[in-house]
């Protein structure tokens, strides 16, 4: 948190003194440790990669939001060990109407966490950003939804995709991925990130209310985050949402969590998280995540 406040929200340099010592305190946090405690020998955790939460996937994009550096080699070789399962795009998903339905978020994340750890050389790890532009929707998301009726990408599949090709980008300058980027966070950006094209209505109450972690559910913060890391901070269509964030400040300048999908139990139990990210009112990683935006975008200096 401290790294974070000083880089992200004071504009403090990388070679002061302050930063590079709060910088080295990373790798000690208690729940970075938690999250790559108990590794096995190939690479997993001793539950299946996907497993909501204590699964690879879910510690690892954890871990990089926490700032895990990219050399630290229990992340990596958790990076690996996905990979390894993770069913690599050597054959097309399903194409009904025109359009690939697949659940773009499992090949997303694991993207955004290997391009972090600064894996974007690695073949495998190009050939998912490759395959996610060429399965991109008209509309600039993805989906999984095989009726022929839907034809609208959906904001879950998609965040996490967006996340990932923008990751994926910012590590290698692909060009053909800049513009998936691109076209992804219109998608976003023409609901104003939580409002439907016809008639201006909420598309999901839930979305609204503020969440840590968002796995692989959505919610404005998250996505302004993600549009934060894109670029898209300064485009008009996401004042609404930074408003709505902005309003949700308490007195003590803190952000309160609005909801949570995890809790705390077992590995091996369903939904359950190896650590605690705060059940109940002020929450660190939303504060953080709410001032990140607020500052980005002007709203606070």
């Amino acid at each position: 948190m401290r790294y974070f406040a000083l880089t992200d929200l004071l504009g403090e340099s990388e070679r002061s003194g302050e930063v590079r010592a709060a910088k080295k305190q990373i790798s000690r946090g208690a729940r970075l440790q938690a999250l790559l405690q108990g590794q096995r020998a190939d690479g997993g955790f001793g539950v299946h990669w996907y497993k909501k939460w204590a699964g690879t996937t879910w510690r690892l994009v954890s871990s990089v939001e926490l700032g895990v550096p990219p050399k630290n080699s229990v992340a990596r070789r958790a990076a690996k060990h996905v990979l390894s399962r993770l069913p690599l795009a050597r054959v097309d998903p399903h194409r009904i109407q025109g359009r690939f339905r697949l659940h773009a978020s499992v090949i997303g994340n694991p993207l955004g966490v290997c391009s972090r750890l600064g894996m974007g050389d690695d073949s495998r790890v190009q050939q998912l950003a490759h395959s996610l532009v060429r399965w991109q929707w008209p509309d600039g998301g993805w989906n999984c939804d095989p009726s022929e009726d839907a034809r609208h990408s959906s904001f879950y599949e998609s965040l996490a995709t967006l996340w990932g090709l923008n990751e994926y980008f910012r590590a290698t300058n692909d060009d053909a991925v800049r513009v998936a980027v691109d076209r992804a966070a219109e998608l976003f950006l023409k609901h104003r990130l939580f409002r439907s094209c016809h008639g201006e209505g909420v598309i999901n109450p839930r979305w609204t209310q503020l969440h840590y972690p968002v796995y692989w559910h959505y919610d404005i913060l998250q996505a302004l985050r993600v549009l934060q890391r894109a670029g898209k901070l300064g485009d008009p269509r996401a004042r609404e949402a930074l408003d709505l964030v902005e309003s949700k400040r308490a007195k003590d300048g803190t952000w309160h969590v609005e909801g949570r999908f995890w809790r705390r139990g077992p590995p091996n139990a369903s939904n359950t998280e190896v650590v605690d990210w705060g059940r109940d009112g002020p929450n660190e990683m939303i504060t953080l995540n709410s001032l990140r935006v607020l500052v980005d975008s002007g709203r606070i200096s």
